[in-house]
């Protein structure tokens, strides 16, 4: 089947100097027709101002969803070639200390919201048989770390899903992509310590000596070894854009790769004891 081009993508996430925004950068340099979407208002006004095309989603509302994929398909005139979904954030606690209704608010960003709107924009894909979905996963996806349940628990399901709609679609011409960043440099522990300190207090925690460890960490700007910038997710969308028939997994930074071969050749028991130390 001759390979169509894509014309337009959307991207969600965009506020900051993170991935969504780099992506749209860099995608809209190629020439690409870019859907830069926030979840604030005031994100997306500084966007407008630098010349992109963008409006609100808020994967926590439905209702925002739902106008945000109807203003997507508008300006794509009925069809939209590349979803990238891409907002996200981290809550850091032991499983033990982790609120119910916190992860449940977690999901919603995290996972569901992703999977309303992939149904939304799937249907006019599917119509003419061409489109990339494009979620971005971590290396959280395939491995565990502690204090990182609740986010590691959203990005298992989200590969779970994902893997199971690549198998749906496989013989279409709709193209289902994980990608699975390592450390990038972004505010995303920023607003990760936003949501601890909403949803975790010290008086109900169990492990007072891990709670303050933790909120020291949190605190700290540091390095994180091997650690690239946004642009190295970017480069990865664009090649998969560009690519006929892209592979179901991109692996971005060392330890994405790392931890892929480790998962596949170490037993859980091995694994464990070196992702503890982490």
């Amino acid at each position: 089947m001759p390979h169509k081009i894509v014309k337009n993508i959307l991207i969600t996430g965009c506020s900051h100097d993170g991935i969504g925004y780099d992506s749209a950068v860099l995608l809209r340099e190629k020439g690409y027709e870019v859907y830069a979407t926030c979840r604030q208002e005031d994100d997306c006004k500084k966007l407008r101002d630098e010349g992109f095309i963008s409006f609100q989603l808020d994967y926590s509302d439905e209702n925002s969803i739902n106008e945000a994929a109807q203003q997507a398909l508008e300006y794509g005139k009925g069809s939209i070639d590349v979803l990238f979904n891409n907002g996200a954030y981290g809550l850091p606690a032991k499983i033990e200390d982790l609120p119910t209704d916190a992860l449940r608010d977690l999901f919603e960003v995290n996972f569901f919201g992703w999977h309303h709107l992939t149904r939304l924009l799937l249907p006019s894909m599917k119509q003419r048989n061409f489109g990339y979905i494009i979620q971005n996963s971590s290396v959280l996806g395939m491995v565990a770390l502690t204090m990182r349940g609740a986010y590691t628990a959203s990005k298992f399901a989200l590969e779970g899903l994902t893997d199971t709609l690549r198998l749906e679609l496989y013989d279409s011409n709709i193209h289902i992509v994980l990608v699975q960043p390592g450390p990038i440099t972004t505010k995303f522990r920023f607003n990760s310590y936003k949501k601890f300190q909403q949803y975790i207090h010290r008086d109900n925690v169990l492990d007072k000596s891990a709670f303050d460890n933790l909120e020291k960490a949190l605190q700290q700007e540091g390095t994180i070894p091997f650690n690239l910038p946004a642009r190295a997710v970017s480069n990865k969308v664009l090649k998969i854009i560009e690519t006929p028939n892209p592979k179901p997994r991109y692996y971005v930074t060392f330890i994405t790769y790392l931890f892929g071969y480790a998962k596949r050749f170490l037993s859980s028991k091995m694994l464990d004891r070196i992702l503890k130390k982490i």
